[in-house]
């Protein structure tokens, strides 16, 4: 890990200290289940519907026995135009099933027991509990996979991999705040194609690996 991952991490919170992502925004209740929700329907959904989407849901249920009372029709009246709308609201009736017959209503706060529930992956099991318990993990995306292998910071072929080798060198102390502070950058400078590399904070620390073309 190079030295100047101190620096990069201080110009990052200092340029998106007032931004925060939709579901930091959920995060703020420092509820658990509201942030597992938010996060599976994050998935292949922009932040703004995201957004939408759980405040609606969530202003008719917030605990996973009030989210079962509601047919899988209102919840996907609710939470339309998300992507995979049908899937997903039938995806958190399953999950709230669950939580409810086995672990008595409570969001597991171990990573390998979220894994067990239907459709949730490391991303949202590591969000669920950095954001929701407060505990140490790197939960990896598009853009922070994206934009740690062009910093130069690991060498890997995709999230998972990422995950791991951040894990292995990343400053544990970072590792809640990453995921919210790349992806920021990710939408608003460091994009997949094309990155804005001529106004970027971070641009004399960036070895800029595999890009092939910025503004």
């Amino acid at each position: 890990m190079p030295t100047n991952i101190e620096k990069i991490m201080q110009i990052l919170k200092e340029r998106y200290q007032d931004k925060t992502s939709a579901l930091m925004d959920v995060s703020t209740r420092k509820d658990p289940f509201l942030i597992l929700i938010s996060c599976l329907l994050s998935l292949r959904t922009r932040d703004e519907v995201t957004a939408k989407a759980s405040e609606r849901l969530f202003a008719r249920a917030k605990t996973p026995e009030e989210m079962i009372t509601l047919k899988k029709e209102e919840i996907e009246a609710a939470i339309y135009p998300a992507g995979f709308y049908k899937r997903k609201a039938e995806q958190i009736l399953e999950i709230c099933r669950v939580l409810i017959k086995r672990y008595d209503s409570r969001v597991p706060g171990e990573i390998d027991e979220l894994l067990k529930l239907r459709g949730v992956g490391r991303k949202t099991a590591n969000i669920v509990i950095t954001m929701g318990y407060n505990k140490p993990g790197v939960a990896v995306d598009t853009h922070v996979h994206r934009i740690s292998n062009r910093l130069g910071l690991v060498e890997t072929k995709s999230p998972y991999q990422t995950e791991f080798a951040l894990r292995k060198t990343l400053p544990k102390r970072y590792w809640i705040v990453f995921n919210n502070l790349l992806v920021m950058h990710g939408k608003a400078i460091c994009t997949p194609i094309s990155p804005k590399c001529s106004i970027c904070p971070i641009t004399e620390y960036c070895k800029r690996i595999g890009v092939t073309r910025c503004r």
